[in-house]
């Protein structure tokens, strides 16, 4: 933890050191540069103020002189004086005679000495500016001199100062200023002409002196620039920079020192003995390809010492899992998935397979499989002697090893792999049991093939692995064989083994089925009741070998007119019961129609009990009873029931006919019967139901 902490104020510091150096630095010279520019700018401004002052003053002096030649030439006339004052040309006018007696005047001028514009003075002594013209008689002769004045109060300062643009304070002797304007004065008054100096008022001031153009003596002024707002702005943007800089920093070293502190706590932990360890990715970068690096290797680590730790326990549980199964179940997939997985964990392989060959011994067909993906197995199909699988079956013994060394090549289709072992399912050999059987070095006919597949650890599969794998191979050929004896037993104690049709067992399984079923979708079941015509005659006249090969025949016959959905029983002696599925009674009278047909066309040719070995022809005829769910019974034994009535009603009819059940119950005294009969068959009376036999 403390090498995280160090390497996490490394990273701050220097990532500080990048980013608010240069801020400040950056700071530090805008202060400087904003300082120097303001002040560039107010001096710039005193300099236009002051051209500005200059061009006021004249216009001033050339009003004042306007108003003086007004009043010169109207010298004698005492309203001129007035109407120059009254236009707004001058404060006041005045017109003197040579003597020096007021001719005319008008205003309030304010006491000598005045500035003259055209005679700028350097005494400082002055009230007014001023602006004169001589006054001349008819004959050219001066008489008198014309004076327009302007007094320098607040009221002329004040419209200099909005014509220039700056402040315009008056430096002569004798001025009223104000406190500000005395500061002003004060500091003008030292300074040099044209020179600047600043207030303690925080004003930069500018004196000017009396010139061409500008009779007056006075300082310009302007407010100093405000920094202090603008160092305070400063200082908060450096403050919120590094503020940012510091989150910034603090977040970048977080999160590179995180991932590298998560992997050395990881890494303590694998060396504690927890292989659970992972380490978070949270990344793309090159610390998340070392956590995803780090988590695939604990990962295989893992699974490889838990393998090898829990395989005795494992293998001990799936022998157990293995008997079980072998004792309570002939689901041959399901014992050859318990197989595989214990001999996928008794040597520790990845995935595994198991093939069965054929009837016909020429094909290979996937059965199960274990950790394979991307494979259907019951889609894979492998010709004897093809690839590895095929040649290991085809020749009967095992092979183990890698495929790129040892091969053989994998044909399409095969499970993709490095190292294998792969045996055949042979069945069982007994072995000699007296000694004398000769020897043989052909191995057992293959009923197919157990392959492994890529151990954990990528180890090769060794001889151990391979007599472990016979094992299971061998108790996979005892279970083929138990499942096979076990679906034949059950076939033969379901089948009739004289015509191979279901036996009345299965009749019963399989009639309530398929009345549920009907009953669920909402079709028909026609249920069709069999008779051979006078069949005790055969077995009187030609025997009983005779009457067995008439009941196989018609058996075949039978077999060959009805669909692959319908079902064929034997139910006893001469009587035969078919189920036809979805199908209505038109249906099922034209199956008995043409079922009477194909048996009455060709006779049955038979041997006699009595020694003579030429054959005879026997002809056959069959009665067949129709009853139809739910038309004729809500049940399979009523429907069943009502087809034995219909038959008893075909016997009754004459035989080799069939009729169909009438629908609801049966009249008193009798049996449930129809008109319905084949065409051109005869009809009679219903025999009592007992005399139903031949």
């Amino acid at each position: 933890m403390e090498t995280d902490v160090t390497l996490r104020a490394r990273l701050t510091a220097a990532f500080l050191a990048v980013v608010l150096g240069p801020v400040l630095l950056g700071a530090v010279f805008v202060g400087i540069a904003v300082a120097t520019v303001s002040d560039q700018r107010a001096a710039e401004r005193l300099s236009a103020g002051r051209d500005n002052l200059h061009a006021a003053l004249a216009v001033t002096c050339q009003r004042l002189r306007l108003a003086a030649e007004t009043a010169a030439l109207l010298g004698e006339s005492a309203d001129a004086a007035q109407t120059a004052v009254g236009r707004g040309l001058a404060r006041a006018v005045e017109v003197v005679r040579t003597d020096g007696s007021v001719q005319a005047s008008a205003g309030s001028a304010p006491a000598r000495p005045w500035a003259d514009c055209g005679a700028p003075t350097t005494s400082s002594a002055y009230a007014a500016i001023s602006a004169s013209v001589d006054v001349l008689d008819t004959t050219g002769r001066r008489v008198g001199r014309a004076y327009a004045v302007e007094p320098v109060d607040s009221t002329l300062l004040g419209w200099l100062g909005a014509a220039s643009g700056v402040r315009v304070t008056s430096l002569a002797e004798g001025a009223q200023p104000t406190a500000e304007d005395r500061a002003i004065v004060a500091l003008a008054r030292e300074l040099v002409p044209d020179a600047t100096g600043t207030t303690d008022g925080g004003r930069l001031v500018r004196r000017i002196d009396p010139g061409a153009g500008q009779p007056l003596a006075l300082a310009v002024s302007v407010p100093e620039p405000d920094v202090q707002g603008l160092y305070a702005v400063l200082v908060a943007v450096v403050v919120c920079a590094g503020l940012v800089a510091i989150s910034v920093a603090w977040w970048l070293a977080r999160s590179t020192t995180q991932p590298l502190t998560e992997l050395a706590q990881a890494v303590e932990r694998v060396a504690d003995g927890d292989l659970g360890a992972r380490v978070p990715v949270r990344s793309q970068d090159e610390v998340g390809r070392l956590g995803r690096t780090f988590n695939r290797m604990t990962r295989e680590m893992q699974g490889y010492v838990q393998a090898l730790t829990a395989s005795r326990d494992q293998l001990r549980g799936q022998l157990g899992v293995l008997g079980d199964t072998l004792a309570g179940t002939h689901d041959l997939d399901r014992i050859l998935q318990v197989i595989l997985q214990t001999a996928t964990a008794a040597t520790g392989a990845q995935a595994g397979i198991v093939l069965m060959a054929d009837q016909a011994g020429v094909e290979l067909r996937g059965q199960v499989s274990e950790g394979l993906s991307g494979i259907d197995v019951g889609e894979l199909r492998l010709a004897m002697g093809e690839g590895l699988l095929g040649t290991v079956a085809a020749s009967g013994e095992p092979m183990r090893g890698r495929v790129d060394r040892d091969g053989p090549m994998l044909t399409t289709g095969e499970p993709r792999c490095v190292t294998y072992v792969a045996v055949p399912i042979a069945a069982p050999t007994a072995g000699p049991t007296t000694g004398l059987e000769p020897a043989t070095e052909r191995p057992p006919a293959a009923r197919g093939v157990l392959a492994l597949y890529d151990r954990h650890g990528f180890d090769e599969f060794d001889d151990a692995d391979l007599v472990t794998l016979r094992t299971f191979a061998g108790q996979a050929a005892v279970a083929v064989d138990n499942v096979r004896v076990h679906e034949e037993a059950q076939r033969l104690s379901l089948t009739d083994p004289l015509t191979g049709l279901s036996n009345y067992r299965y009749l019963r399984e399989s009639l309530r089925r398929e009345v549920e079923r009907a009953s669920r979708f909402g079709r028909d079941l026609a249920v069709l009741a069999l008779d051979l015509d006078h069949f005790k005659e055969v077995n009187d006249g030609y025997g009983h070998a005779a009457g067995d090969a008439v009941l196989a025949e018609f058996a075949r016959r039978l077999r060959a007119e009805i669909r692959e959905v319908d079902f064929a029983f034997r139910q006893g002696g001469e009587e035969f019961v078919v189920l036809l599925p979805e199908t209505d009674e038109s249906g099922a009278a034209t199956l008995a129609e043409r079922l009477g047909v194909a048996v009455r066309r060709t006779p049955v040719l038979v041997v006699s009990a009595g020694g003579n070995p030429a054959p005879r022809r026997v002809p056959v005829t069959v009665s067949i009873g129709i009853a139809v769910f739910p038309h004729h019974g809500a049940t399979g034994a009523a429907v069943l029931e009502a087809a034995d009535d219909a038959l008893y009603a075909a016997k009754a009819a004459g035989r080799d006919t069939y009729r169909l059940a009438v629908a609801g119950p049966a009249p008193a005294g009798g049996s449930k019967a129809s008109a319905e009969v084949t065409p051109g068959a005869p009809k009679a009376a219903q025999p009592p139901r007992q005399s139903r036999g031949g």
